[in-house]
């Protein structure tokens, strides 16, 4: 796997998300034969946190971290469909077009009341779209580009600030995280370069 895809993934899922990663979207010509459409990078979709006060459990819990970059609305779901780059982070044409989105959305149109082609036209025009939800709320889903950037928005997250929001949730929570051995190339390199010493700054 892509460094950065992998970079991208680790940070979702720590602030969430469930991902699925490095998708190839087929369509079948005419004479029976197949073409790449594009690669998608990233998808991801995040339910809605919330947490029972009776729940017994309660002391047993997930340590996410908490990223206002990613603008995430109490009751809505979150779903992504991600470009990852090590450049500039920007889309490739094929993101965007009605067979690749339909292919990827339909993983997760459990989730929506409406049809998939309104919420496909949706990320067409602006994307970004708001759907009913099947069982009640809303869903936001939206194209986000990961990559190198100076800024930061619902369409646009930068490889520095992933890197920058995990090593401060690593420092933050050590004593809690420091059983845990982390796998993947990404985090456990952020982790291996913290605990050698090393102090990370732009």
């Amino acid at each position: 796997m892509d460094i950065a895809v992998n970079l991208v993934e680790n940070y979702l899922r720590l602030t969430g998300y469930l991902t699925l990663s490095e998708f190839e979207v087929q369509r079948r010509e005419r004479d029976g034969s197949f073409k790449t459409l594009t690669d998608v990078d990233m998808m991801a979709i995040r339910m809605p946190d919330e947490v029972d006060p009776e729940d017994p459990h309660e002391e047993c819990r997930l340590i996410l971290i908490d990223d206002p970059v990613l603008e995430l609305a109490d009751g809505d779901i979150d779903v992504i469909i991600g470009e990852v780059k090590q450049g500039f982070a920007d889309f490739n044409p094929g993101i965007k077009d009605h067979m690749v989105l339909h292919s990827m959305l339909r993983r997760v149109s459990w989730a929506y009341e409406e049809p998939l082609e309104a919420v496909v036209e949706g990320l067409q025009r602006n994307l970004l779209h708001y759907s009913p939800g099947r069982s009640g709320g809303r869903v936001r889903t939206r194209l986000v580009a990961f990559g190198r950037s100076t800024i930061n928005d619902l369409h646009t997250i930068s490889l520095s600030h992933m890197v920058d929001t995990m090593l401060r949730f690593f420092q933050k929570y050590e004593e809690a995280l420091r059983p845990i051995h982390f796998k993947e190339p990404a985090p456990a390199f952020l982790r291996l370069l913290l605990k050698a010493g090393f102090e990370i700054t732009k």
